[in-house]
């Protein structure tokens, strides 16, 4: 993130909400872009670069979960999706799209604000210069703990804010569980059965990007009864 002032895009076909939203966000110190479905969203996004995105899933034509997946084929910014009161499934299908956090409606503007901005904290910070690298290696793929950086080989490895979180934490404490009620906590979730579900999906996601073979991991483990483990070469 830059010294300037982050820049959302606020995705709802509902436009009462959307410039509530907008105005709200805006008060907030935000500068705000606003878009009535996904198409439209898709227009301003070819042109525009964001620093978080606010969507809303139930949108006539495109979901915004089906948006999530497509942004996601080419970009790690940061997506916090709306969801109706009660749909779990949605919220599943929505962090396995990508997103990083969801905020079930109705909600408080005040709530929406708390997980915007620990989303934008999360966010790697640009690399200081002259920084000594420290490395950990894991197979094919090596981790630069003081960029928070993913590398393979010349390739950087496109991380969302959730995952680079996520490597930041296990690579603290390389060989060492971390509880997912940890995870939780570390990420800024409110804690609960859901909350634990969903780490389980983020770590699914990441393990797809640094195993071989992501359901047989090598180096990001599953210890029994006590959470999950960075165990590089």
């Amino acid at each position: 993130m830059s010294d300037f002032d982050p820049h959302l895009l606020i995705v709802d076909d509902d436009e009462r909400i959307r410039l509530l939203l907008m105005k709200f966000l805006m008060k907030s110190g935000f500068l705000v872009t606003g878009a009535r479905d996904a198409a439209h969203a898709r227009r301003i996004l070819a042109g525009l670069d964001f620093d978080l995105i606010v969507m809303d899933v139930m949108m006539p034509g495109e979901t915004g979960i089906s948006l999530t997946r497509a942004l996601r084929e080419r970009s790690n910014t940061p997506i916090l999706l709306l969801t109706a009161k009660g749909e779990t499934e949605d919220r599943i299908a929505g962090l396995e799209a990508g997103a990083d956090d969801y905020l079930s409606k109705p909600f408080e503007p005040k709530e929406l604000l708390l997980r915007i901005n620990a989303i934008l904290r999360r966010m790697p910070e640009a690399p200081q210069e002259e920084t000594r690298p420290k490395v950990l290696h894991l197979g094919g793929f090596r981790y630069d703990i003081e960029r928070g950086e993913l590398w393979q080989g010349n390739e950087l490895i496109r991380l969302t804010a959730t995952e680079a979180q996520l490597m930041r934490i296990f690579a603290a404490t390389p060989g060492e569980a971390v509880g997912r009620g940890t995870l939780v906590e570390e990420l800024g979730r409110d804690g609960g059965q859901a909350q634990e579900r969903a780490v389980d999906v983020q770590i699914t996601r990441l393990r797809r990007k640094i195993e071989g073979d992501p359901k047989q991991p090598r180096y990001l483990q599953t210890v029994r009864g006590a959470g999950y483990m960075l165990a590089p070469d």
